[in-house]
């Protein structure tokens, strides 16, 4: 597929890239190999191929939620640069 140099000027305006015009000559040969892989590919038969949402299997890799005891205000407070006694203290944001 042939990309033209109009072509990659608007799409380089609308990701605000500054292309100069041999930039712009350079990316428009490198689109168009890969738009032209892509035709390549699509003409591949997939019907007999499932869908999948990966490439290899996963697994789930979630834990069993457990009951554990929570820090108490005094650890929880421990570590912090400022805290006044209650509770972390952050400047104020509005």
């Amino acid at each position: 597929m042939k990309i033209s140099i109009d072509e990659v000027e608007y799409v380089a305006n609308l990701a605000r890239l500054e292309l100069n015009e041999v930039e712009a000559a350079a990316m428009a040969g490198q689109l168009a190999q890969i738009l032209s892989y892509v035709d390549k590919l699509n003409e591949l038969d997939t019907s007999k191929v499932e869908p999948t949402t990966h490439a290899i299997s996963i697994t789930n890799a979630f834990r069993d939620d457990e009951l554990r005891d929570s820090l108490d205000q005094e650890k929880a407070l421990a570590n912090s640069p400022r805290q006044n006694g209650e509770a972390f203290v952050v400047p104020r944001v509005i």
